[in-house]
């Protein structure tokens, strides 16, 4: 008695002689990746070393350099980004990964570099302290993710912050090591102080402050302006590299300073728009009005056909 022959198998799925015309499946081939969308994942990975790093450092009790490491993370932090709509490589794979690298960069790493420094000398207040700081980031980061694709905001809030963001956060949070390296008296950066302060910049990055963006600065340069630009920018990186302590100070406290012309900046931004809406309805219900009052004639009333400019006739 003959035995029916075992099925055939092509890429794993049954052939049957019967369905000549049947086609085994094709393989899924994965389309290459260009490089300019690969090369701010790489800047972004690099600040992220850059954070991890800086813990290091700060269990190491080499705060100078791990102040540095925040530094450049937020340097490169600025930079990804541009350079990633400057390349037209975003992608949803790199705006997640920046937001995981800032959350360590600009969250985790300046709170254990306060706490190492001077908290830890309040004990468990100063953890949570540093612990507050930190969450706080990660809300800030996971509010601007649900808040960027936000439909009805107008066209002129992309000039502005929700809240302290988490790169600024992180180089103001370390106001009071910077005092401290430039030699400022012992009592002005107690870790009381410290932690008090710590809170409060915690407390401005989850809060609704309307705060400068910078995104649209930058994009357009005037022709005569380039070479100040250049000069600008070699002398900035210059007194950072001579003078750090002095210029992140100056820079902290004029950030600082900046924070209520931004609200009023947004409450003058609001109040036009509130008043151009009711301009708007004002129009529209007067439009409204006319048409209710006008006599609204049926196309067969006699008057209708008249010449307006004709007298009415006497009954």
């Amino acid at each position: 008695m003959a035995t029916a022959a075992a099925p055939r198998y092509i890429a794993g799925m049954p052939f049957s002689p019967f369905e000549p015309d049947r086609q085994p499946p094709k393989l899924r081939r994965f389309r290459q990746i260009p490089v300019r969308t690969l090369l701010p994942n790489v800047i972004t990975l690099l600040a992220l070393c850059a954070g991890l790093t800086a813990i290091r450092l700060a269990v190491e009790d080499k705060l100078e350099w791990a102040l540095a490491a925040i530094v450049f993370a937020a340097l490169l932090d600025g930079i990804d980004g541009r350079l990633a709509r400057l390349l037209k490589g975003t992608s949803r794979f790199g705006a997640e990964l920046d937001s995981l690298a800032d959350f360590v960069n600009f969250g985790v790493a300046p709170a254990l570099i306060v706490y190492f420094w001077i908290l830890h000398e309040l004990k468990s207040a100063g953890w949570i302290a540093a612990m507050v700081f930190a969450i706080c980031t990660g809300l800030r980061l996971a509010r601007f993710n649900v808040m960027i694709d936000d439909p009805n905001k107008p066209a002129w809030a992309a000039n502005f912050f929700t809240g302290i963001p988490a790169p600024a956060g992180a180089i103001t949070v370390l106001l009071p090591i910077y005092m401290d390296f430039l030699g400022l008296p012992r009592f002005s950066v107690t870790a009381p102080i410290t932690l008090v302060y710590t809170l409060a910049i915690a407390f401005l990055m989850v809060s609704r402050l309307p705060v400068f963006s910078g995104k649209r600065m930058g994009k357009r340069v005037a022709p005569e302006m380039v070479l100040p630009v250049f000069v600008a920018v070699v002398v900035f990186f210059a007194l950072l590299v001579a003078y750090p302590w002095v210029v992140l100070t100056i820079g902290t406290v004029l950030y600082l300073g900046s924070l209520p012309f931004g609200w009023l900046s947004y409450r003058d931004y609001a109040r036009k728009d509130e008043t151009a809406a009711q301009q708007a309805s004002a129009r529209a219900g007067a439009r409204a009005t006319m048409a209710s009052e006008s006599p609204s004639l049926s196309p067969g009333h006699p008057e209708q056909h008249e010449d307006p400019d004709r007298p009415a006739r006497l009954n």
